[in-house]
């Protein structure tokens, strides 16, 4: 893929798509590619991943399934909680976030990745391109979209509410990143694709939702009623609720 591209997914346009050929309810990436799932708090980015590949939100490294790594910021979080609480806030977050990339960057040495990450600003960006050009691979967004209400709702559901100040700083820096994704300015990625969260429902048969609460409410995996997935060249589709945690990565 040259240049770069922006698609923006809605409930009534076709199957949502991608930098390559088109399959019914799923987005296609190049072999290797790492993949940024970004959204506000809230969204249902960690809901997404456990629907796409069947994890439990318990996870404390990243969880391989088919040839994918898939890596939850929360991972990282659950591998320092309690071993850390002598810190204060901003150490704990550095920690954090520097295993999170490490993460990613081992991840990449193995195949495709695809990641969580709530941060959207252009120096998170910048060093997630940085990782990806070092190992010769595409760098894509997919952009999960949801109102800040839904996204405050999704935070109450998971009762985790993010601080009012955080909130409107990570809504600053996401409203910027889809304006211009949505502008077909998608750099420093390769490509963006935005889904709303109907969309987002297509792809994991995240059937029978209505709205943040039904999405944070269903357990079971994904694929149940549904086709689709993201879709890595070269890499076989992984059966939901089969994937196995990662030992290189711990």
């Amino acid at each position: 893929m040259t240049g770069h591209t922006s698609r923006t997914a809605s409930p009534l346009s076709p199957p949502p798509l991608s930098p390559g050929p088109v399959e019914t309810g799923a987005l296609r990436y190049p072999a290797g590619s790492l993949v940024i799932l970004t959204g506000l708090p809230g969204a249902g980015k960690s809901t997404l991943l456990r629907r796409l590949y069947g994890l439990d939100g318990s996870e404390t490294a990243p969880v391989v399934a088919g040839g994918v790594t898939v890596i939850d910021s929360m991972q990282s979080r659950l591998r320092w909680a309690g071993s850390l609480g002598w810190a204060p806030k901003p150490a704990r977050t550095a920690v954090v976030f520097a295993t999170h990339l490490w993460r990613i960057r081992r991840g990449l040495a193995a195949g495709p990745v695809i990641a969580h990450n709530r941060g959207c600003g252009p120096v998170v960006l910048r060093l997630f391109a940085l990782l990806a050009r070092r190992r010769g691979v595409a760098f894509h967004l997919l952009l999960l979209d949801a109102t800040p209400e839904a996204a405050l709702a999704g935070q109450r559901a998971r009762d985790r509410v993010v601080a009012p100040r955080t909130f409107s700083y990570h809504r600053r820096r996401w409203e910027a990143l889809l304006a211009r994704a949505r502008a077909g300015t998608a750099a420093p990625a390769a490509g963006a694709v935005v889904i709303d969260r109907r969309a987002a429902d297509l792809l994991g048969g995240m059937d029978g939702m209505d709205g943040m609460d039904g999405m944070d409410g269903m357990d079971g995996p994904a694929g149940q009623g549904g086709r689709g997935g993201i879709v890595f060249d070269g890499v076989p589709a992984s059966p939901a609720g089969r994937a196995r945690p990662s030992t290189i990565n711990r």
